[in-house]
């Protein structure tokens, strides 16, 4: 195996993020130049774990890192390449948040005010919030948990499916709520579906127009799009391969699904270089007023330690270095994707590997993070190793590019 192009990393800066506020409660600190090494690192387990393909994006600065390695097609054995575009899953509920703080930022909702005030049909409980949905503190069961029981059956079932909102969330308030509004953090693709349905229903304008007019074309994003219910990806893309339960089967080839089941709450298709740019461009203040901005990065922890956090439709992570970087992660049929960056967007990484249904290889693919913003290879990294290759694409060879 080699590796083309590669060169020595350069170091850059960024702002070390607290978890408790805002962009203005930040300390500035330098951080570690990226470690190429480990991003194919932790690449190479992916690919031993599961996954055809993966690939990182790092914009730091002046400096762009293009890390790649296995095959983008299994039919065709085209190696991956960091530029090619992928559904980006749940890390659409960012680009959804963002039209609707546009949105509360020109008066026309309020994030404390009951969703049923602004949606044609009532949810079960008027105690129900905007922020409650924003947050994933609404209760509200999530309908996936039920339509993908059984993964590939499931999927198949609503690959050309094209639903209403009203039929999704129908689906979830057939079932009794996981909890009280506002009592505890409840990840459910409902809240975004309710968010798309509310703000369409507000405006009178579809969300693919909402995000083509405020965030696709102000950030010069090219190569992402919303087309829905369209199922399939232009240009030069990755294809997304779904494990199956019986993992002695074959991946099956996801690529092309209406995502109709996700809509709002994860159908938009990008690339590693628009990621990057919306959301160091999100944290930069370009995209929504610095309220709203700070209402989204204001973090509440979600797991035990206090590593992860989650705002308005932004996770946090804090890394072993001390930073704090913002984004979303994102899962959809045949793809894991992570998109971060540092408050002050400086620094920004996107990785992507192309399965599912896997959650070693989603965990293995956290591990760019560390690699690209602490410059450490991930913790525990022999763990997941197979000393035996079993599974590693050989004869794809990593490519690593940087200008």
């Amino acid at each position: 195996m080699h590796i083309k192009n590669a060169s020595v990393a350069l170091a850059g800066s960024a702002v070390l993020a607290t978890l408790a506020a805002s962009p203005a409660s930040a300390a500035t600190s330098p951080l570690p130049a990226p470690s190429v090494t480990s991003v194919l690192t932790v690449q190479k387990q992916a690919m031993a774990g599961g996954a055809p393909g993966a690939l990182t994006r790092i914009d730091a600065g002046s400096s762009t890192y293009r890390i790649s390695s296995g095959q983008a097609d299994t039919a065709t054995h085209a190696a991956m390449d960091a530029d090619r575009r992928f559904r980006v899953g749940s890390v659409s509920k960012t680009f959804t948040t963002v039209v609707l703080m546009q949105l509360v930022a020109e008066g026309r909702i309020d994030l404390d005010a009951p969703a049923n005030a602004y949606l044609p049909k009532p949810l079960p409980d008027d105690r129900i919030t905007v922020r409650h949905l924003l947050s994933h503190r609404s209760g509200l069961w999530d309908y996936t948990n039920e339509m993908f029981a059984s993964t590939v059956p499931g999927f198949e079932s609503v690959r050309n499916k094209v639903f209403t909102y009203q039929e999704l969330i129908d689906r979830s308030t057939a079932h009794q709520v996981n909890n009280e509004p506002g009592a505890a953090y409840s990840y459910s693709n409902t809240n975004f579906v309710v968010l798309g349905q509310l703000i369409e229903h507000v405006t009178g304008v579809p969300m693919a127009t909402h995000y083509q007019q405020r965030i696709f074309e102000p950030l010069q994003l090219k190569h992402t799009s919303y087309v829905h219910p369209q199922t399939t990806i232009s240009g030069s893309y990755a294809r997304g391969y779904l494990r199956q339960d019986d993992t002695t089967l074959p991946l099956v080839d996801s690529t092309e699904q209406t995502v109709s089941w996700a809509q709002s709450a994860g159908a938009v298709i990008s690339n590693a270089a628009d990621l990057n740019r919306f959301f160091s461009s999100l944290v930069s203040g370009r995209l929504v007023p610095k309220a709203q901005l700070e209402d989204m990065m204001r973090m509440v922890p979600v797991n035990a330690d206090g590593t992860q956090s989650y705002g308005l439709g932004l996770r946090a992570r804090k890394l072993s270095c001390g930073v704090t970087v913002y984004g979303h992660t994102g899962t959809v049929q045949g793809y894991y994707t992570y998109a971060f960056t540092t408050a002050d967007g400086k620094r920004s990484v996107t990785s992507m590997a192309n399965t599912s249904n896997n959650g070693t290889v989603n965990t293995i693919l956290g591990g760019t993070l560390e690699a690209a913003f602490c410059g450490t290879a991930p913790a525990k990294a022999d763990k997941f190793a197979t000393p035996t290759g079993e599974g590693f694409t050989e004869d794809i060879a990593p490519q690593v590019t940087r200008h």
